[in-house]
């Protein structure tokens, strides 16, 4: 890995130069697929190391993963190794997961959820007997959900209201209008059962109750294509695309933060860091949030629709508390990932995502990466972080000041449930607030997936993968079409095949 912009030749070996914003998973693998269209790449990250949200943090021999612990669509990750003359199991070992995940609700019980459809069905008749015919008939509405959402659309462009007016038979044929949970309760009688099966939009930012139902594919989604977790740690894959690009011929430079997007005649030019340097660039691809990209990285540039004031006054998802913690002893009775719920789920989502409020109770999604990996983790201890959904920045929470107190509560509460014994057990110990996403990942009011995704601020409603302020700057990421979560910013650079002129056609702008 390049560590200075100065290691890179200038006037590089004659291919156009695309420079990329940011080297999360949306960065990447957009560098990995202009590589493989003739483009010489440049990556710049702020950071010291690459990820953006998928960062490592190690500690005294424990390893976290500081942001992605699932992926769910192989595929798109594949398609990458194959793009830069690969094999992806050459590098990378995924390990499925078998039960997904455990959902432990307040009362104690655990709903597990399974990709085995027959076992899957005993779950639900052990839970809901009633609600057995209505599950099925959920599955499949999600299945026809997911053939047009995710197959037909996800890798699709919407930069044109066309291309909104073309899909919009489907949306209401698909009741998109409705939230998830609406559409769920519409086959789901029983509470439990219905949370089991609503809350996928938290994965990436929404609001169960305002969420458009189209998030209801991830159900078939994760049957489709099972749940995985990567051997050594989300991380490997960001290591392993790093070397897709070096291989390419390309660079990825961290410690190189983006503090404007040169523009000359309305065309993007480049990019002038925040030390003073300038990246020349035919095009440039910003992986940077959206809110960022455009009323800071465009500060200087005149804009028709993402003006400052469109930017503050978008929905951003909510935020997150995260504790990444190690143990010196073992749990070996706990899932990999579990999800704690509260004694209130309806009443703390709105908290969250409406009254802006931090409330004093939680729910919690808990990694163990070590009942996987037990390399992750020194031996006989165990390597964990758990996740609680809380306000972004809009709300009034001094997180200078709560920070210390809520892990105190949310430690106290992992004892109670499923960590006996945990305050004497931990080793290590580091959290992130919203302060961190605001001002390590430089999202707007500190919201942890972008956008909300509601209908209104999705396909063309969302942010466009090809700027309509100026021409030659393409996004991807969370806040991007088709929208958060791994599966989603893969899908955002896939867009670019449709929308970026290849290398030959591409005219050198200086």
């Amino acid at each position: 890995m390049l560590k200075s912009v100065e290691d890179r030749k200038p006037g590089g070996d004659g291919r156009p130069h695309a420079v990329v914003i940011g080297s999360g998973f949306g960065g990447l693998a957009a560098a990995v697929r202009l590589g493989a269209r003739g483009y010489r790449v440049t990556v710049l990250e702020k950071l010291d190391a690459p990820g953006g949200r998928a960062y490592v943090f190690k500690d005294e021999g424990y390893v976290f993963d500081a942001g992605p612990t699932i992926i769910t669509v192989p595929f798109l990750l594949e398609e990458l190794w194959e793009l830069a003359g690969r094999r992806f199991e050459d590098d990378i070992e995924l390990r499925e997961m078998n039960p997904f995940y455990g959902i432990r609700f307040d009362d104690g019980d655990v709903v597990h959820c399974y990709r085995d459809a027959d076992v899957m069905r005993e779950e639900v008749k052990r839970i809901a007997p009633e609600d057995a015919d209505g599950y099925e008939r959920f599955l499949k509405k999600s299945q026809d959900i997911f053939e047009v959402g995710f197959q037909q659309l996800a890798h699709v462009p919407f930069h044109t209201l066309k291309s909104m007016a073309k899909v919009t038979p489907d949306l209401i044929r698909l009741e998109s209008y409705r939230s998830v949970h609406s559409l769920v309760a519409q086959y789901i009688k029983n509470p439990k059962l219905q949370v089991a099966l609503n809350f996928h939009p938290l994965l990436v930012g929404g609001n169960p109750f305002a969420a458009s139902s189209f998030y209801c594919l991830i159900s078939y989604l994760e049957r489709e294509w099972g749940v995985h977790f990567v051997m050594g740690g989300t991380g490997k894959l960001v290591d392993g695309l790093v070397d897709l690009i070096e291989g390419q011929g390309g660079a990825v430079i961290c410690d190189a933060e983006a503090a404007q997007i040169t523009t000359k005649d309305g065309r993007a030019t480049g990019v002038k860091l925040a030390d003073g340097r300038h990246v020349s660039a035919d095009i440039v691809i910003s992986n940077a949030e959206v809110g960022h990209t455009y009323k800071h990285l465009l500060s200087e540039t005149k804009r028709k629709r993402w003006t400052d004031r469109k930017v503050d006054g978008a929905r951003q998802s909510m935020s997150l508390f995260l504790w990444y913690f190690g143990t010196g002893r073992t749990y070996p009775e706990v899932d990999h990932h579990t999800i704690i719920l509260g004694p209130r789920y309806r009443g703390l989502l709105n908290d969250i995502f409406t009254k802006k409020k931090l409330a004093d109770d939680f729910s919690l999604y808990l990694h163990r990466p070590t009942a996987t990996d037990p390399s992750m983790a020194p031996d006989g201890c165990e390597a964990f972080y758990v996740l609680s959904p809380v306000p972004n920045l809009k709300g009034d929470t001094d997180w200078t000041e709560m920070a210390e107190p809520y892990r105190q509560a949310v430690e106290k509460r992992l004892e109670e449930t499923v960590l006996p014994g945990l305050k004497n057990a931990v080793t290590v110990s580091r959290v992130m607030t919203p302060i961190d996403f605001r001002d390590r990942l430089n999202s707007t009011h500190g919201a942890a997936f972008g956008l909300e995704p509601i209908l209104t601020q999705s396909a063309w409603f969302r942010a466009h993968n090809k700027s309509e302020e100026v021409e030659g700057l393409y996004l991807v990421g969370a806040g991007t079409h088709p929208g958060a979560g791994v599966p989603g910013v893969l899908s955002s650079a896939r867009v670019l095949d449709a929308i970026v002129p290849d290398a030959a056609a591409c005219k050198v702008h200086g």
